[in-house]
């Protein structure tokens, strides 16, 4: 069943779109040279780089299926990983920030190039490249099914025009529309939930008091899980560990978030915007969990809950119970569409950035011009919006099942990574062929341990994965660098090839 849009909601649906649009052309005559159109000049507010941040790890799994976990038995105990996600931040201003404003770095793996060669710096660019833009597509597939079911638009389409508006904008205004774009999605969706508590509680048969009571009741409250598990992702020890870890490798040694600290105007604007975002992000699920008790109140009152996935409980109440034709729906229509392309167009422009910056501009023996530069860059935008969309449609032929193990293996890359960065950080022994092999080691270890392990009847909870994936990438790199050169950094052949 899909959502009747009144004339209202197309409105409102429309401007949300148009305004993207329109960022994305008011800063098209900006980028003259290949810093402005990928880091904004470096001259952007903290504050702008903070609600970047926020919107580009906010995805339309977020705005629909944390509520799940609201109406759901997990409740606020959920919010554990988001502290591990406070944590992680805080050790990625310590341990990495520092190391990307030792220079006027264009990329992460730049850091990488410096320690362990070339070879291992490309390496890690393409690790993110393939894991980031087949992990994306699958993203913007998840989000073109949810408008088809809403809506009623057909699949393909759905992605097509998603993938369509983002890659414009992104082509337009490089950094700077990204950035200001992903605030204008932030406070849009964050409306759109604000709105929806509201409607909800005008529901509930005594309003705010049934709720409460309610949630008391049924134990909503309760935050902490003092039991430690490696089966269960809802402790505090999976929350604080993995949900640290997790943290360190996205936002610590991915390329779609460093190209936001890279582009603030010091490091002490990058560490605010990195720290406060940790806060913002805990509100904002905190915020989506109580959307989803407020539902699990709501339906209880009804005297019966739906027969659906608890995913999907959301989605089903705006279909079946939001106001018509008053605003509203366009308005949760365009938070979805919000939530989906603030993370297209970062992963878009970081996918570009990497290639100039990690693979492109080393291999050439005459600098090319910068309008060369900003063509190519632009060029590689929409090849890869083009490749997120043709992926985004061709896995509407896959089942459940692969859809999830591939989300699931692009997410390695975080574990990998942040093993590779340890490396470079904490030794001075490994060097860049036991890096590589670490990394591959570890890929192999965190397979068995997601698609071996079930076999024995034990799943690892997927806070974990990224702890283990990083130790065993850490420690197979330094084993591995017993056997091999002591070098503690690239050869002279290495650093020019």
């Amino acid at each position: 069943m899909s959502i009747p849009l009144g004339i209202v909601d197309i409105i409102v649906l429309i401007v949300a779109i148009l305004s993207s649009v329109l960022i994305g052309l008011r800063f098209r005559g900006k980028n003259d040279s290949i810093e402005s159109y990928l880091l904004g000049d470096r001259n952007l507010p903290w504050w702008a780089i903070l609600g970047s941040i926020v919107a580009t790890e906010t995805s339309t799994a977020t705005v629909l299926s944390v509520p799940g976990d609201g109406y759901g038995p997990v409740g606020f105990r959920f919010l554990q990983l988001a502290m591990g996600f406070i944590l992680g931040r805080v050790l990625v201003v310590i341990f990495l920030l520092p190391r990307y404003f030792e220079g006027k770095l264009m990329s992460a793996y730049e850091i990488l190039g410096v320690r362990f060669g070339n070879y291992t710096k490309r390496a890690a660019s393409v690790l993110f490249l393939v894991t980031r833009n087949l992990g994306d597509g699958l993203r913007l597939f998840l989000a073109a099914m949810v408008l088809e079911k809403l809506v009623g638009w057909p699949l393909a389409w759905s992605a097509v025009a998603m993938g369509g508006i983002t890659i414009l904008y992104t082509y337009f205004g490089g950094m700077r529309s990204v950035v200001w774009n992903d605030c204008v999605q932030l406070v849009i969706y964050m409306i759109g939930a604000v709105a929806a508590v509201f409607v909800i509680v005008s529901y509930l048969p005594n309003g705010w008091s049934s709720f409460y009571e309610f949630a008391v009741a049924n134990n909503k409250f309760t935050m902490i899980n003092w039991e430690f598990s490696l089966t269960d992702p809802n402790t505090l020890w999976a929350g604080l560990i993995g949900g640290a870890t997790l943290s360190l490798g996205s936002h610590g040694t991915d390329q779609m978030m460093v190209q936001r600290y890279l582009s603030a105007r010091s490091q002490s604007d990058a560490r605010m915007a990195i720290l406060w975002s940790g806060i913002v992000v805990f509100a904002q699920f905190a915020l989506f969990l109580f959307i989803g008790m407020l539902l699990h109140c709501y339906y209880s009152s009804q005297g019966a809950l739906p027969a659906i996935k608890p995913d999907e409980i959301f989605a089903h109440f705006m279909v079946n119970s939001f106001p018509k034709n008053t605003g509203l729906i366009g308005l949760m229509l365009a938070a979805i569409l919000a939530a989906a392309m603030s993370t297209l167009s970062s992963s878009l422009s970081a996918s570009a950035s990497s290639v100039v910056s990690d693979l492109w501009l080393p291999s050439c023996r005459v600098l090319p011009t910068d309008r060369r530069q900003v063509w190519t860059t632009r060029l590689l935008t929409v090849a890869f919006g083009g490749a997120q969309i043709a992926i985004g449609i061709w896995a509407s032929t896959f089942d459940n099942s692969v859809i999830k193990n591939a989300l699931t293996i692009a997410g390695f890359s975080s574990g990998i990574l942040l093993g590779l960065f340890a490396l470079g950080v904490f030794t001075t022994r490994v060097n860049g062929t036991a890096a590589l092999g670490g990394a591959v080691v570890g890929l192999m270890l965190m397979l068995f341990l997601k698609y071996g392990l079930p076999f024995w009847n034990f799943n690892l909870a997927f806070p974990w994965l990224a702890v283990f994936g990083s130790i065993f990438t850490f420690g197979s790199g330094l084993f591995l660098s017993l056997f091999a050169s002591t070098s503690s950094s690239a050869t002279p052949s290495e650093t020019s090839s």
